[in-house]
């Protein structure tokens, strides 16, 4: 199939042959009426008369050789570390001394699927989802941040299926008692992406106002000693029990649109990566443990961990030294 701004198809370019060959028209006449150059008309009956009617059809403009292609060596390696790391192209180019476009297009190349239509676990493709091209960011930190409750089930003793399998789990499971979950409140500065997390047990308004206090404390510990606005979605706790931290705070509290959990995505983007880094990154055999894994891994997330919206630094890169 030709591209988008081709003139001639495979039958224009017959058309052509058709007309000037077997019709004996003038080159010049053909060349009006299918409204290309007569450079064009010579073009295709030159090809025509040296391969015949499959010289007609497209060829690939890739070039026969490309002295500067990514080594064989090289993109086996990347292909080897996205296996087992499963990182995206912003932390595996860094650690191979490569580009991060270069380590996207082999990924590409190879029909490597995107980290966001994989399990985090197992790597296996289980869903497509598609990226917004509408972007923003303020310009400071504390000017606004992003606050949120992940709900995640709670862990039973000795690991759940992921550690012993469906199978095993559907016929030892104890359904007499519910475990429950685990509700991790979540809060993101969307200047720095600095963030902090942290495990209740409920998500009531009181939980929630003490994280709050807690995370802005966390926050004037980094250099963010100021929030001026506090993003949340409409649930009843946060409409009716955080005013008196936000007045405390001397900042104002904002509220997306109702069912447009975008509009506080950057803590929902938090989530997702809670979710496959840390609380189903590996096999934790306990509740206890996967709890205690929490804390080291946000600090991982604020001082090491590569962002690919801040160039591939932490958000500590983003905060004066305190």
């Amino acid at each position: 199939m030709s591209h988008r701004n081709a003139r001639l198809t495979f039958h224009g370019r017959l058309t052509i042959v058709d007309r000037v060959r077997r019709q004996g028209r003038p080159q010049a006449h053909v060349a009006k009426e299918m409204g290309v150059s007569r450079k064009t008309v010579i073009y295709w009956l030159r090809r025509y008369d040296t391969e015949g009617e499959s010289g007609l059809h497209d060829r690939s403009s890739r070039p026969r050789s490309c002295p500067r292609r990514t080594p064989a060596q090289v993109e086996q390696r990347v292909l080897e570390l996205r296996a087992s790391s499963r990182r995206g192209q912003d932390w595996i180019g860094p650690e191979l001394g490569l580009p991060a476009r270069t380590v996207g297009r082999v990924l590409r190349r190879h029909g490597v699927p995107y980290l966001r239509e994989c399990d985090p676990l197992t790597g296996e493709v289980i869903r497509s989802s598609k990226a917004t091209a509408t972007r923003y960011e303020r310009a400071r930190p504390g000017e606004l941040v992003h606050m949120d409750v992940k709900k995640i089930g709670k862990i039973p003793d000795g690991g759940g299926w992921r550690a012993h399998g469906r199978e095993a789990v559907s016929t030892t499971r104890d359904r007499s008692g519910k475990l429950g979950y685990d509700y991790v409140h979540s809060l993101v500065d969307d200047h720095s992406r600095l963030a902090y997390s942290e495990i209740l047990p409920d998500e009531k308004g009181t939980s929630c106002a003490g994280f709050l206090r807690r995370a802005a404390a966390y926050f004037a510990g980094h250099g963010i000693t100021q929030i001026e606005r506090v993003m949340t979605d409409n649930a009843w706790a946060y409409k009716h029990s955080l005013r008196e931290v936000v007045a405390e705070l001397g900042a104002r509290q904002k509220f997306i649109k109702p069912h447009c959990p975008w509009q506080n995505g950057k803590v929902e983007r938090l989530n997702r990566t809670l979710q496959s880094e840390w609380a189903y990154r590996q096999v934790f055999t306990s509740n206890d443990e996967r709890a205690a894994a929490l804390a080291p891994w946000i600090e991982y997330y604020n001082t090491q961990r590569r962002h690919s919206a801040l160039g591939g630094l932490p958000p500590t890169s983003r905060l004066s030294p305190t």
